[in-house]
C-alpha cells in the first residue's frame, strides 16, 4: 500500500522523489529512441519508394544504390554517431536533439535498400519480433538486481569480432560466415540491450539540471537505438524473406 506523503519519513520521501525522477528520465530515453526509430522508418520507406517505379529500380535508385554515392549514404551515419558520442556533452540540448534526428534520418537513408532486398511482410514481421525481444531484454536490464557490468568487456570483444568478421566477409562473400555473424550478432546485441539499459539507469543522478538530464537522455536513447537497429538487422538477415 502506498504511503501518503504527509506520513513519509525523510528517507521515504527522498526515495520516492528519486524513483519519480528516474522514471521520468527513463521515459525520456525511450521516447527519444522511439521517435528516432519512427524517423528512420519513414525515411527508409520513403526513399525506397522513390527509388522504384513499376517494380523496377529507376534512375534515382541507380544513383543511390549503384553509384559511388552509396558509400556516402552507408558511411555518413557512422561518422555522425562518432561525432555525437564524442561531442554530445558539449552541445546545447536543442542542438543535440536536432543532430539526433538528423542521424536517425541518415540511418533511414542507409537502411532504405532493405526494402529492395527483403519482402515488406518479412520486414514488418522481423521488426515486431525485434520490438518484443528488445522490450523484454530492456525490462530485464532495468529491473534486475544483478550487476551486469561484468558483461561489458565480453560484449565489446564480441562486437569488435563481429565488425572484423564483417569486413573480412566483404571480400570472402561466404554465406556460412554471414550466417555465423548474424547468429553471434543477435546474442551480442541482445546482451548489450540489457547491459546498456542498466548502465543508462545508473547514469541518472538526482538533482542534476534539466539540460544535463536531457543530454543524458539523448545519449541513452542513442545507445538503445543502436542496439535495436543492429538487433533488427541481424534478425532480418536470419529470418527475412528475400525479394
Amino acid at each position: 500500500m502506498a504511503v501518503e506523503p504527509k506520513y513519509m519519513t525523510e528517507a521515504q520521501a527522498h526515495a520516492a522523489g528519486l524513483d519519480q525522477g528516474l522514471r521520468s528520465y527513463m521515459l525520456g530515453v525511450y521516447n527519444y529512441m522511439a521517435t528516432a526509430l519512427a524517423v528512420t522508418g519513414l525515411f527508409a520507406l520513403g526513399l525506397s519508394m522513390m527509388a522504384v517505379t513499376d517494380g523496377h529500380v529507376n534512375s534515382l535508385g541507380m544513383l543511390l544504390y549503384g553509384s559511388p554515392l552509396k558509400w556516402v549514404i552507408m558511411l555518413a551515419p557512422l561518422g555522425m554517431v562518432f561525432f555525437l558520442s564524442a561531442r554530445l556533452h558539449a552541445l546545447q540540448p536543442g542542438t543535440a536533439q536536432v543532430l539526433f534526428w538528423v542521424y536517425a534520418a541518415m540511418m533511414g537513408m542507409s537502411l532504405s535498400s532493405i526494402f529492395l532486398v527483403y519482402t515488406g511482410e518479412s520486414i514488418a514481421r522481423v521488426f515486431f519480433i525485434t520490438a518484443a525481444s528488445f522490450g523484454g531484454l530492456s525490462l530485464f536490464g532495468y529491473t534486475t538486481k544483478k550487476n551486469l557490468s561484468g558483461m561489458g568487456s565480453f560484449l565489446m570483444m564480441g562486437l569488435i569480432g563481429i565488425i572484423i568478421a564483417m569486413v573480412i566477409n566483404i571480400f570472402l562473400e561466404s554465406s556460412a560466415l554471414h550466417f555465423a555473424i548474424s547468429v553471434i550478432g543477435v546474442l551480442v546485441f541482445a546482451g548489450l540491450t540489457a547491459y546498456d539499459t542498466q548502465q543508462i539507469k545508473e547514469m541518472y543522478i538526482e538533482g542534476e539540471d534539466s539540460a544535463t538530464v536531457t543530454k543524458k537522455s539523448i545519449m541513452g536513447a542513442l545507445r538503445l537505438y543502436l542496439d535495436f537497429i543492429n538487433l533488427f538487422i541481424m534478425l532480418l538477415s536470419l529470418f527475412g524473406n528475400r525479394e
